[in-house]
């Protein structure tokens, strides 16, 4: 083997993970007008009609353009789920949103895992001293942790679908967390979308802040301590145990 292949294959398997990268910033630049709740109410009524005359085309499309947004970290996710919820009710929409949302994201989990993700799990698996403590933390606590930076409203979605490759996390067990994850915040703002009918009556815009709401955000923080309480519980015991 010649010292060009290592560095080809490595070019190969960065490739996915560049590519995302090029369509990203292409996106953030050319998409950020388009994307927007302004354009949802201008074409409310013809998605509506297109919708009642092919629904089935119209879940496959939605869910087409929604993992597309997800897994190139293109502008718009939040007026995806908006959308979602506003073409589908509540449900079925939160069960698009949430579905097409892991779809993107296992996609762009698998390119960084692909590319940067085994490698540096191996350096971080080779390493001593606090590396090495933290990594053998993760790997003691990946189910809880990979609950926890889903259900934490503050986490960005992409550090969410991105760090987990970079630590050894399996692909299963990322689509596990990922799915259940999310779904407490896709819900509130799908009920956000199915209502956006009476707020384009009311000339208004809806209120992205209402999972910020205490009846809201308590619950869900309930549901972070959940999550962290199995990590908790191990570090006592291993204090006590020294």
């Amino acid at each position: 083997m010649t010292d060009r292949e290592p560095r080809r294959n490595a070019l190969l398997r960065n490739l996915p993970l560049v590519a995302i990268a090029i369509v990203a910033v292409i996106g953030a630049v050319t998409l950020k007008d388009y994307l927007t709740f302004e354009t949802l109410r201008e074409n409310r009524e013809a998605l509506l009609s297109f919708r009642d005359a092919n629904y089935g085309l119209t879940v496959a499309l939605f869910m087409a353009a929604y993992v597309t947004i997800v897994a190139f970290s293109l502008p718009g996710a939040t007026i995806a789920t908006l959308t979602g919820g506003f073409l589908f009710a509540t449900f079925p929409g939160a069960l698009f949103n949430v579905s097409a949302a892991t779809l993107g994201a296992t996609a762009i989990f698998a390119a960084a895992k692909w590319g940067l993700g085994e490698r540096m799990a191996q350096k971080m698996n080779a390493s001593d001293g606090l590396v090495r403590r933290i990594k053998s933390g993760i790997d003691e606590n990946q189910w809880e942790m990979l609950f926890l930076i889903r259900l934490v409203p503050a986490v960005p979605f992409f550090v969410a679908n991105v760090v987990p490759a970079f630590v050894g996390v399996s692909l299963w067990r990322f689509v596990v967390t990922t799915f259940l994850g999310i779904i407490p915040g896709a819900v509130v703002y799908t009920s956000v979308g199915a209502g956006l009918g009476q707020v384009f009556e009311r000339g208004e815009t809806p209120d992205l802040g209402i999972i910020f709401e205490p009846h809201i955000l308590l619950p869900i923080l309930g549901l972070c301590a959940l999550a962290a309480l199995p990590i908790l519980l191990k570090a006592v015991r291993g204090k006590k145990g020294l």
